[in-house]
């Protein structure tokens, strides 16, 4: 399929410019990776510490500290303390907002006419900005827990910053607000400060914070019972308390019909439930924030949202391309057994007599001084009369006279000025002499049966063109067992599929037949895209000829062997597959041969050749999101699965090839890497059609290692060339 010919262009002096094309998918790429890193770090699956620190001695805590409220103000160089009034109660919840849990609660303070205050974390109210603005509007005072709530002492002063300044953040994106109350995580009474959590306490005052701890614990989060979370919360004698109750961090069901029953019962012993500067008479700890500071925090909020979109997208690619790839791999080892079956069964034929008529052979040859003549001998073995033109598409390094060097009976070259490769098919076309026509590439060799088996199928007078099965010859470096297994795998077993649901869409550039009758009624090959093998398939299906697969008619071609030249191909090929498939839409509303391929070839095509490949990436992307982020086991166990399952598919297929085993023991580092090549490929191909770039034909290097087929004699070679 890949083409090997370029057109002239006219050279420029302007500098070289990255293009639209190619820094369209890094940002892509770069875009995609870092929401996902924003949405670990949201979810505290990236720099979370849940380390806890046990109790240390107090030492070096004031003794006004240790016995006073709830209330520490260590502002301006203060050790203050400050108790709650009497008969006034400030609820204080943790942990949230939850999506659960806090709309409940904030029903249930509506519902009894109650202030209180919430103490948020960064990472839920940005998830969850809707319900801090509630707070807000119904009168509720929001504190601060940190962003990813760790425990402060642990850490440098330089990531407390960091955790009150994104708290901060997320408080101005989600209500426009900023607050002056903090509440350290894993806190509990001011008798239970110590030398390890008093110097964060002092430094947070420094940076104008009040620390609010609690003097009266509901325990809520052990979930002891209703009655029992409402003896806890209640104060004794009168006073007034800082009671400490969740919305957030798991069932808090308990705590919510608490709730409902201790406020109206201590409301009707007098208390009144305030928010904290209420309760102190105080102004208020949340003050407005405009200009720069809150478009950043609407900015972060606006983020964290296309995240959490993006990865339930993300998601749902994940189940299309699981159902996709599955599906795909399900119908190529049902359909290729079923066509295995069906051609290698005892007395097969594809017509009442076998193809005996003579074959013109096309090759079409842009620079192949280095390939040719073996090409060309290759061919001087077939076991079938065959006329061959060389169809010298203006080439540079004097091919055309190497072929008519060996003087070779019934060898034409044939010149023509560069004008690309289905020109030169063209001008082959028009000058062969026999009605059946085999198409090579310049870099191919056959076997001595590849065109006696490849013209058989023509017995059938319904078969318009022949697809063989072409191999790579120079599958001894890394690249070429890559390339070697999905040759193998992904073209041949496809090709048995579409054979068996007549829907073939590619017929391969280094070996394909057709009649010519059929190619002159569809127009001959066209220029119109990048792939004309596909074009001219797709065409010859909407004219209603039958296209099948030869599995015995093989040709060894050289595969690209450095990654700029797979990446060039490649390229071609999935931008001119798309070019091919978007040529011929309007099958999809026609009648007839043109409407059955259209609404089965098309969309299987488009499915598993455009679609798949394009949302496969995300195997590899919730890999590493996994491994990062967990659940690590679950991930690898994943991962593995559909390793084993694409293993399966590709032993199957090798053995259906009668190909040895041992190329796939590369097989796992082709999915790390070979396959992430592909993905960017076919990235990229999108994104030139989408933004209406147009490729050149281009020229591969060969390096004309491919003398013979294998287990054939190949002739010796000197300086650089095979010796005659």
């Amino acid at each position: 399929m890949a083409s090997r010919f370029r057109r002239r262009t006219i050279p420029s002096a302007r500098r070289p410019r990255l293009p639209l094309r190619h820094l369209l998918a890094i940002l892509v790429l770069c875009a995609t990776l870092a929401m996902l890193m924003l949405r670990g770090y949201v979810h505290n699956e990236i720099l979370a510490d849940h380390r806890v620190r046990p109790e240390a001695a107090s030492d070096k805590v004031p003794e006004k500290i240790l016995d006073g409220g709830p209330v520490i103000d260590t502002r301006g160089g203060r050790a203050d303390s400050l108790r709650v009034p009497d008969h006034r109660i400030v609820l204080t919840f943790d942990d949230g907002p939850d999506p659960t849990w806090t709309p409940k609660v904030l029903d249930i303070l509506k519902k009894h006419r109650a202030h209180a205050v919430f103490f948020v974390t960064g990472s839920m109210t940005s998830r969850y900005p809707d319900l801090v603005r509630r707070m807000v509007a119904e009168g509720h005072e929001v504190g601060l827990h940190t962003f990813d709530h760790p425990d402060l002492s642990y850490h440098s002063t330089q990531r407390i910053d960091w955790e009150l300044s994104q708290n901060q953040l997320a408080l101005a994106g989600a209500a426009g607000i900023r607050s002056s109350l903090f509440r350290p995580p894993y806190s509990s009474s001011a008798d239970a400060m110590d030398d390890r959590s008093w110097p964060v306490t002092e430094y947070v005052g420094s940076r104008g914070y009040l620390t609010v701890v609690n003097d009266t614990d509901s325990e809520d989060w052990r979930r002891p019972g209703v009655e029992e979370i409402i003896r806890r919360a209640t104060p004794h004698g009168g006073k007034g308390a800082v009671v400490l109750m969740h919305d957030s961090g798991g069932d808090r069901h308990q705590t919510v019909q608490a709730l409902d029953r201790f406020l109206p019962r201590l409301q009707q012993q007098g208390y009144a439930f305030q928010t904290l500067t209420e309760a102190l008479k105080a102004p208020s700890a949340d003050t407005p924030v405009t200009g720069l500071e809150l478009w950043k925090g609407k900015a972060w909020v606006l983020l964290v949202k296309a995240s959490d979109h993006i990865t339930g997208f993300l998601v749902v690619g994940l189940a299309v391309i699981g159902f996709l790839v599955f599906a795909r791999f399900g119908l190529m080892l049902l359909l290729s057994a079923v066509h295995a079956r069906r051609t290698r069964r005892r007395g097969f034929r594809w017509g009442e007599r076998p193809v005996t008529e003579p074959v013109s052979v096309l090759v079409p040859a842009y620079n192949e001084a280095k390939c040719i003549e073996d090409t060309v001998r290759s061919l001087m073995r077939s076991e079938h009369p065959i006329e061959v033109l060389v169809i010298d598409d203006g080439s540079t390094d004097g091919t055309a006279r190497i072929v008519e060097g060996l003087g070779l009976p019934d060898v034409r070259v044939i010149r023509q000025l560069n004008a690309g490769k289905p020109a030169a098919l063209n001008r082959g076309l028009a000058n062969a002499r026999y009605d059946l026509v085999v198409m090579m590439d310049g870099d191919t060799v056959f076997e001595p049966a590849t065109v006696r088996e490849l013209v058989q199928p023509f017995a059938d007078p319904r078969v318009g063109a022949v697809a063989g099965n072409a191999k790579v010859g120079n599958k001894d470096t890394l690249i070429g067992a890559w390339q070697h297994i999905e040759y193998v795998m992904g073209f041949n077993l496809d090709r048995r599929m579409y054979d068996v649901l007549r829907c073939m869409p590619t017929i391969p550039g280094a070996v394909g037949a057709f009649r010519r009758s059929a190619l002159e009624r569809v127009g001959g090959m066209s220029d119109d895209t990048l792939a004309e093998d596909t074009d001219i398939t797709m065409a010859l299906h909407r004219d209603g000829w039958r296209v099948v697969y030869a599995e015995k008619a093989r040709a060894w071609t050289e595969a690209p062997e450095s990654v700029q030249q797979l990446w060039s191909q490649r390229y071609r090929w999935s931008y001119g597959t798309m070019q091919a498939i978007w040529k011929h839409r309007r099958a999809l509303f026609e009648r007839g041969p043109s409407g059955r391929f259209g609404r089965v070839g098309l969309p299987l095509v488009s499915l598993f050749m455009v679609v798949a490949p394009l949302l496969a990436p995300l195997i590899d992307i919730f890999l590493v999101y996994g491994l990062v982020f967990g659940p690590t086991e679950k991930t690898i166990a994943a991962w593995f699965g559909v390793l084993a399952v694409q293993a399966a598919c590709a032993a199957y297929a090798f053995l259906l090839d009668r190909e040895p085993l041992t190329p796939l023991i590369s097989l796992p580092l082709q999915q790390i890497l070979y396959r992430q090549l592909m993905y960017v490929v076919l990235l990229q191909s999108w994104i030139t059609a989408l933004t209406g770039g147009r490729l050149r034909w281009q020229k591969l290097r060969r390096t004309g290692g491919i003398a013979a087929p294998p287990n054939q004699p190949a002739r010796p070679v000197v300086n650089g060339r095979p010796a005659g």
